[in-house]
């Protein structure tokens, strides 16, 4: 078993529609080599062209792509240009948790293609998304770094956490690595731990967003959490009510957060949109409802005219507003919507 499990906020904008920027080529985490012009993506360490040259590498589930895994990342990359080496990032799918504890499933912060986005944006020349499996983790910490990491991978240079672990057992260490760089000729960058307090750590984004405490999130994040999937067709009870609504698909990839009402963003890629919106989390108990969904009214926008059903839709959270409530009938329902919109106004001001 492996265990790494060890970009920066952009002015909102204004309420309104708005163009979606460009964040892999505007990002200051931005540090690929000036003669690539975008990031190589394999699937398996044989997808590496021969000649593709020597490589730094760093290796993580790099779930969420937090603040922490940026520092570690720009590391790379700037240890990598300074060599004219490869900056190459290793992540695993699925989660070495999944694969270990089958009976104490992880939930993701974020899917795989959002994880592959964001590593591209912090400036990576390439991305090794490497299959987890038992065999995989059966290798003894000799054999991973001499036959994966420096054989398969060709790596000059290993960037990593002081509390870096691997092999069969995470039997390796980080005095072992060194030892083994210093027999067999590759170096090794060690990366201070980082974070406000306590370190930046995906388990314990992971425990904010179940908490509800979204911006407490961004914080560790370094960006608003999102979640990305499939607008689809809901019951249409805010429609009804005058609160039309976008609703996401069951599938949608990312940790959904704790039930109740939030201020954020809808995003519609294709169209180049970007909605305020009061976000909804939940069973809808007031109508009896078992079904956890999310959904988005658009505020201060006619998003009652624009037809979003199988639009792909990114559903970003700022701040909750509060808890899930069953309300008795639709009157106070409604006042109640009216009031958390104008909260989530004041919030996306």
């Amino acid at each position: 078993m492996i265990d790494c499990d060890t970009l920066v906020r952009a002015p909102a904008p204004q309420a309104g529609w708005a163009p979606v920027p460009d964040t892999a080529a505007r990002s200051p985490l931005n540090r690929r080599s000036p003669e690539r012009t975008q990031v190589d993506i394999f699937r398996t360490p044989e997808d590496i062209p021969p000649d593709y040259g020597r490589t730094a590498v760093t290796l993580g589930n790099f779930d969420g792509v937090h603040r922490g895994h940026a520092v570690v990342l720009r590391s790379l990359c700037d240890a990598a240009r300074q060599r004219g080496l490869v900056s190459l990032a290793v992540t695993f799918d699925p989660h070495p948790r999944l694969v270990h504890q089958t009976d104490s499933p992880v939930e993701m912060i974020c899917g795989l293609e959002q994880r592959l986005g964001r590593i591209e944006a912090a400036g990576v020349d390439a991305v090794l998304v490497q299959h987890y499996t038992l065999e995989f983790a059966e290798q003894t910490a000799e054999q991973f770094v001499l036959d994966y990491l420096v054989g398969r991978l060709r790596a000059q240079l290993i960037v990593v956490g002081a509390d870096v672990r691997f092999g069969r057992g995470n039997s390796g260490d980080l005095a072992a690595l060194q030892a083994l760089g210093r027999t067999h000729g590759f170096d090794v960058e060690v990366i201070d731990e980082v974070g406000e307090g306590d370190r930046y750590s995906s388990s314990a984004i992971r425990r904010l967003l179940e908490a509800g405490d979204v911006r407490a999130a961004a914080e560790q994040l370094g960006y608003d959490h999102t979640l990305t999937g499939t607008v689809v067709h809901g019951e249409k009870r805010g429609r009804e009510m005058g609160f039309p609504t976008a609703n996401l698909a069951l599938d949608a990839k990312g940790l959904v957060p704790a039930d109740g009402v939030y201020a954020g963003w809808m995003t519609f890629p294709a169209r180049g949109l970007r909605l305020p919106t009061a976000i909804s989390v939940g069973t809808n108990p007031t109508f009896r409802g078992s079904v956890r969904t999310v959904e988005g009214h658009a505020i201060d926008v006619a998003f009652k005219d624009l037809d979003v059903y199988g639009d792909t839709m990114e559903v970003s959270f700022v701040e909750r507003i509060r808890g899930q409530v069953a309300f008795r009938g639709m009157e106070p329902l409604i006042a109640q919507m009216h009031d958390d919109v104008d909260r989530v106004r004041a919030v996306l001001r």
